[in-house]
């Protein structure tokens, strides 16, 4: 070969090389050489229905983003499901309205016997629960159950221990008075008066100040009373245990709660005022020849003077949580009880 013929032969392969190797990287550059899937989440979604899911089913199967595309926008999906996706895409980022919520219903409690009235009235029917006929205590049942105590033993004991408060025997029949006994019963009186109406009287909280001299007040007739059977050369026994006791428990509580005290104040001159005139009667009749004494004299209309001292005690008791009014209830059984021991020193 002619060294013609080969730098033809070689001019041709170079060149025939050449255009292929052009061809070769217009070919390679003439599409994209990165692509991937992206899978867009869209914040606003937080849902997870069956539209939220097709809509991303579709993006899944649809969408490419391409590196080196000069398109303007990254997402393209495929134009035979371009109304259907933006028809899901609508329907996704509707705003989902949630169910109206159902007000939980309001229970009320059930309301105490008498509560509608006031506290003295609920006292009341504390009073009528610890006694039926024959002056024994009423087993408990039906709106009873509200007044239970958190101290079983306790109530237990005050159970065993209330007493009619006009003095008659467990049988309800007739009762004999003595006049030893009497005296006992007008001598623990004199002192359980005299310490309530001295606390009332001297203490400095606000709501004893309403119910000083009130009308009720029977330490002066019990002194007048006392003095009269002295004259009589009849001796005048000292107080006994059931008054001590009563009276000392008032003071300890006058600085310890004012309902709670007050709760006694009232049941001591209730009492007095229900069952009192059953005492007088019956003791005049046996012991003083019909002699009426001071103790059961009051100088103005008895049932007002009470009812001033009961609308008193109802205002206050508005300002009293239920819990203290709950303990009131309790006081009112202990009132009974140390009252009934002192009514019980007439027939010992």
């Amino acid at each position: 070969m002619s060294i013609w013929s080969a730098a033809s032969s070689l001019s041709s392969t170079t060149i025939y090389g050449a255009l292929s190797m052009e061809k070769a990287v217009l070919s390679f550059f003439s599409k994209p050489f990165v692509s991937f899937r992206y899978e867009p989440k869209l914040p606003f979604l937080n849902t997870t229905t069956s539209t939220t899911k097709k809509l991303n089913q579709r993006m899944r199967n649809g969408a490419l983003i391409l590196c080196c595309s000069d398109s303007s926008s990254s997402i393209t999906t495929p134009s035979s499901s371009a109304p259907e996706a933006a028809e899901v895409a609508t329907a996704a980022v509707t705003t989902t309205v949630n169910p109206p919520l159902m007000k939980k219903r309001k229970r009320y409690r059930k309301q105490y016997p008498g509560e509608n009235e006031g506290i003295t009235e609920e006292m009341r029917f504390v009073a009528m629960r610890l006694r039926n006929i024959k002056g024994k205590y009423i087993t408990k049942s039906g709106d009873d159950a509200l007044y239970s105590s958190n101290d079983e033993e306790e109530e237990k004991e005050e159970e065993d221990n209330v007493v009619s408060s006009d003095g008659g025997g467990d049988d309800g029949g007739t009762w004999e008075p003595s006049m030893e006994g009497f005296l006992k019963y007008l001598v623990d009186s004199k002192l359980v008066f005299n310490t309530v109406e001295r606390i009332v009287d001297k203490s400095d909280d606000v709501a004893y100040a309403y119910f000083r001299k009130t009308g009720l007040e029977r330490s002066e007739g019990l002194s007048k009373d006392l003095e009269w059977f002295n004259q009589q050369d009849i001796v005048i026994p000292e107080p006994s245990t059931p008054g001590v006791s009563y009276a000392k428990y008032l003071e300890e509580l006058a600085e310890k709660s004012a309902p709670l005290f007050l709760c006694h104040f009232y049941n001591i001159y209730f009492s007095h005022i229900a069952g009192g005139q059953v005492i007088a009667r019956q003791v005049s009749e046996k012991l003083l020849e019909g002699r009426e004494l001071e103790f059961y004299r009051w100088a103005g209309d008895v049932p007002e003077l009470l009812k001033g001292v009961r609308d008193k005690l109802n205002i206050l008791g508005e300002h009293w949580s239920r819990d203290e009014k709950n303990k009131c209830l309790r006081e009112a059984t202990k009132s009974f009880r140390f009252m009934g021991q002192i009514v019980r020193l007439i027939i010992l």
